[in-house]
């Protein structure tokens, strides 16, 4: 219990020591040390659970840590209105009012005689989650000390609030090891809303017009959410008379589904599933690190994590399969919608987006062979994910733009971050690397229970296809004269990237470790049964991820060697491989630019349908809970 309570406490400390420490300097040296110590313990953590091979349930009689938490909230709550009334944003101040109400409703009249057995807990799944937060988080702060250094430099007119900045990120961190080691709801949800008031504060960093609105609307989504599970607390509490989250997993779900289905609304406010996909969208005006917390490892993954655990009420229910058609269609239309970006931070949102979606489906469907898949999906998303948002951060600040067009060739301007993003890129779509590992374990577990929803995995994985090729065609296109800039990258940028590109192809190798150590003992766990590879498979993958690995270590090794040679451009060529004289006899430039079909799969096209259709959808997915 105390590693549990120190990867809540500690990074409060450090979020109160950045925000008094006044010199970049110094305060750079404690996150870097900070951030090296939550790693540390979380790896501690881990080794322990696994050498132990079993779960904890830690019972705290503190009855002042609730009045404590009920304070903070309401503190929160008070702020939120005041600042929805300031800035006119009224919709806002009245969600967080009816949700502080439905809170001091719960606090003083229904929760009575309730006895918490247990209010924190740490199984394979917490376990999991706590490992992406301390390990993936940690290096995002890391990242962050030379990023923000450089962000200030390049964005004169942005106030520096690095101070502030830093404090949020670890308090941030800390909500997120509470919510994952939370077994008590009500300490679940007060983290929640922490998280909820971070992603806000961190959107609107800058403090432009734009920042604002859309760190408002991430706001609105998320209080919206937010009173969906306070409503689903308060009905646990006044109906069936419980609120950890073990006992109502294992409750009857003619009980607990109504509750579940507040909860599952809650997620996909959080998880930015359609149609509450644009506050994800708007996080983009935030610093790089601020995107990567938010669409990787922690924020969202929030959403999809309460999702999973109440995978088994889901399952066989009309609830959950409208919870997997929300989740399948977001993954399609997401999808389709990528291919129309040109914004490589946009690719990587709705990207984020659409793998969330297929998570969703899983978690609906609520089978232990989708939830083992789930599971899988997190894991992999998580680190290629972080790893391609570090990169594009650093190649805007070289570069000066996060257009794909403007990656062309920057294997040659850019050779290591570039063979870095070939690896992420790769990690996300290509076998035998996890994500396509984890699709292919969705795609079975859905036909085995829904061949409805298989339409919207197949279409939605050819599109993700499409745009992850055109992007690393982008990188590897070998340009005209281009300049070496190589040397313009600070190593604290340069480390967490080359740790989370080495994680990329570790968590590929380690996969049937890590499904055999943790996800399939938390899938025996809940659904007594287990989902793994054959052996057979094992080695094909590995087989496969030995010769995928040549492409960029062939580039690594031999890129002073590589040479260009003339090909056939339509005219006469010039002295240059990439130059011709055309039919007036003027010198022509050879420039492939990538398809984008933006008439085709363009948002304005799209996106309003997929919102409307996943808003019918779960809409009635509430509706069917009630009447189940």
């Amino acid at each position: 219990m105390t590693l549990l309570i120190f990867l809540v406490l500690f990074p409060l400390g450090v979020a109160l020591l950045t925000a008094l420490t006044s010199n970049n300097k110094m305060r750079g040296w404690i996150v870097k040390v900070s951030a090296g110590i939550i790693a540390v313990a979380t790896l501690i953590l881990t080794v322990w659970v696994l050498k132990s091979n079993t779960n904890y349930f830690y019972k705290i009689n503190f009855e002042a840590i609730n009045k404590i938490m009920l304070c903070l909230e309401l503190a929160i709550g008070i702020y939120v209105i005041y600042l929805g009334i300031k800035d006119k944003k009224y919709l806002v101040s009245l969600l967080m009012a009816m949700q502080a109400i439905v809170l001091c409703w719960i606090e003083f009249k229904l929760i009575g005689s309730i006895e918490i057995e247990y209010n924190l807990f740490i199984d394979k799944f917490s376990l999991i989650m706590a490992i992406l937060v301390g390990v993936i988080g940690s290096l995002i702060c890391l990242y962050s000390v030379g990023y923000m250094h450089d962000y200030h430099h390049h964005h004169k007119e942005v106030k520096d609030k690095r101070k502030k900045f830093f404090s949020i990120l670890f308090v941030f961190l800390s909500a997120m090891f509470g919510m994952v080691f939370s077994n008590n709801l009500m300490w679940l949800y007060f983290f929640w809303e922490i998280t909820t008031l971070c992603s806000f504060l961190l959107i609107g960093y800058t403090n432009t017009e734009e920042a604002r609105n859309n760190a408002y609307r991430a706001l609105t989504l998320n209080v919206l959410g937010g009173l969906a599970f306070a409503l689903a607390l308060a009905y646990l509490s006044g109906k069936v008379g419980i609120l950890e989250l073990d006992r109502m997993i294992a409750g009857e779900k003619i009980s607990v589904l109504i509750p579940a289905a507040l909860i599952c609304f809650a997620g996909l406010t959080k998880s930015a599933q359609m149609p509450f996909s644009s506050w994800l969208l708007g996080a983009m005006v935030a610093p790089t690190p601020s995107s990567a917390l938010l669409h990787s490892s922690t924020m969202v993954k929030a959403g999809v994590y309460v999702i999973i655990r109440l995978s088994p009420v889901l399952n066989d229910t009309a609830a959950g399969f409208l919870v997997a058609l929300v989740g399948g269609f977001t993954f399609l239309t997401s999808s389709l919608i990528a291919i129309a970006q040109t914004d490589a931070k946009k690719v990587l949102a709705y990207s984020t987006i659409a793998n969330l979606g297929l998570i969703v489906t899983c978690g609906g469907i609520g089978t232990y062979e989708s939830v083992w898949a789930a599971v899988l999906l997190i894991i992999f998303h998580a680190v290629a994910k972080s790893l391609l948002f570090l990169c594009v951060g650093t190649v805007e600040h070289n570069l000066g733009s996060r257009n794909i067009e403007v990656m062309h060739g920057l294997i040659i301007k850019l050779p290591t971050l570039a063979i870095m993003m070939i690896v992420g890129i790769a990690g996300m779509f290509l076998a035998p690397f996890g994500m396509l590992i984890s699709k292919w374990a969705a795609l079975k577990a859905i036909v085995d229970t829904n061949p409805i929803l298989v339409i919207f995995i197949a279409f939605g994985s050819a599109a993700t296809l499409f745009f992850w090729t055109k992007w690393m065609g982008k990188i590897i296109a070998i340009p005209q004269n281009e300049e070496h800039m190589e040397s313009n990258i600070k190593k604290s940028e340069i480390l967490p990237m080359a740790v989370l590109c080495a994680a990329t192809i570790l968590v590929c190798l380690m996969f049937p470790f890590i499904s055999a150590k943790l996800v399939n003992p938390y899938v025996i766990e809940v659904f007594e049964h287990g989902a793994s590879m054959d052996s057979g498979n094992v080695i094909i993958m590995l087989i496969m991820m030995g010769l995928i690995l040549l492409l960029p270590l062939r580039l690594l090794v031999s890129r002073k060697q590589m040479k260009e040679v003339s090909m056939y451009l339509g005219g006469a060529n010039t002295d240059e491989p990439k130059r011709f004289y055309g039919s007036m006899g003027s010198v022509q430039k050879l420039y492939i630019e990538n398809y984008y079909l933006d008439r085709y799969f363009g948002e304005e096209r799209l996106f309003d349908i997929g919102s409307l259709i996943c808003a019918a959808a779960t809409l009635l997915m509430l509706v069917m809970a009630i009447i189940y």
